[in-house]
This record gives structure tokens, C-alpha cells and sequence, in this order.
């Protein structure tokens, strides 16, 4: 079986990204113990993940690379804000730990949107957060394997997400 929409997914891979001094550096290996499973067409992947993958089938391999510009973007200085300090309050207390340089905060914004916000400074009353993708102005390069390929369940699709193994539990 072939990849392609509506087909489950479930794949290995290192992901390299080359660094400033035209480097390759190793940022994430996904292993068969808990390999990457998703649905092809609703994974959220950059749209040049998932091309470069159709019509493989199960045990098929891969290596490709996917521009910054295709993958998360480019840099977005817009996407650096100072948020007030007493945003990340609980009860009108700082959470012990939470505010820490470096730190990976889940946020909503206005819109109900989900957000990945990293705490670049904390000042007296705000925190400098940067909500770009952490691989945002990266060339991503990816090599790896396809472990299996199935149709998705309707329930799979109705819900958007894999169910059971590699998937959510509910």
C-alpha cells in the first residue's frame, strides 16, 4: 500500500539541520520504539515532508532536504513579544520553576490559536518570549524508513488523529 491521503503513516527518521557553519547537526531521531506515526494530509507536517513521501510503501526509504522556506518559514522578529510578568501567574503566584530562561510555555492567543512560546529573558515585569518554531530559518534534512502504511478508520479521520498504537488513547 501506497502513501497517500487517508493512509496512516508510521516512519523512522534522523532529522539533521545545518548550522551557521555549514554543518550538519543532528537535532532529533525518531527510532522503532516509538516511530512518528501520523495521517498523510492531516499531519500538520510541512507540505514538503509529506510530498516527498507519497507513493512510498512500507520498508521504503528516504533522503531529502526541505528548505527553511518550505519547511517552518523564516525567522519572524514580529514573533519575539514582551508579555506582562503577570500572565504566567496561577492564583496571583508565580509557578516555581515556569519562569526560566529558555523554558517551552504552551500559550493561546486571542484567537484560540495554540502557541509554543520560549522565555529568551524574564525582566522586572514581563517576560521576552519568542513564539517561531524552533526550526524556523532551517534547512531540514531528513533520512529514514517507512515501518507501515494502512487506511485510517472513519473515526480516525472524523477526529483527525491517529487511534491505538503510535496514536492517542481515548
Amino acid at each position: 500500500m501506497q502513501i497517500s491521503n487517508a493512509k496512516v503513516v508510521s516512519l523512522v527518521y534522523e532529522l539533521t539541520v545545518t548550522d551557521i557553519n555549514g554543518e550538519k547537526e543532528l537535532v532529533e531521531t525518531v527510532e522503532r520504539e516509538e516511530p512518528m506515526v501520523f495521517i498523510y494530509g492531516m499531519s500538520g507536517l510541512p507540505e514538503a515532508f509529506e510530498a516527498q513521501i507519497a507513493g512510498l510503501e512500507a520498508e521504503g526509504t528516504f533522503e531529502f532536504s526541505v528548505p527553511a522556506e518550505e519547511g517552518y518559514g523564516e525567522y519572524d522578529l514580529e514573533a519575539v513579544v514582551e508579555l506582562p510578568k503577570n500572565l504566567f501567574q496561577v492564583d496571583g503566584e508565580e509557578v516555581e520553576g515556569m519562569l526560566e530562561i529558555g523554558n517551552f510555555i504552551p500559550m493561546t492567543d486571542d484567537r484560540g490559536n495554540r502557541l509554543q512560546g520560549k522565555i529568551l529573558f524574564i525582566g522586572d515585569d514581563f517576560v521576552r518570549m519568542d513564539f517561531n518554531h524552533p526550526l524556523a530559518d532551517k534547512d531540514m534534512h531528513f533520512k529514514g524508513s517507512i515501518l507501515s502504511v494502512r487506511e485510517a478508520t472513519q473515526s480516525e479521520l472524523e477526529h483527525g488523529h491517529v487511534h491505538g498504537e503510535g496514536g492517542v488513547h481515548h
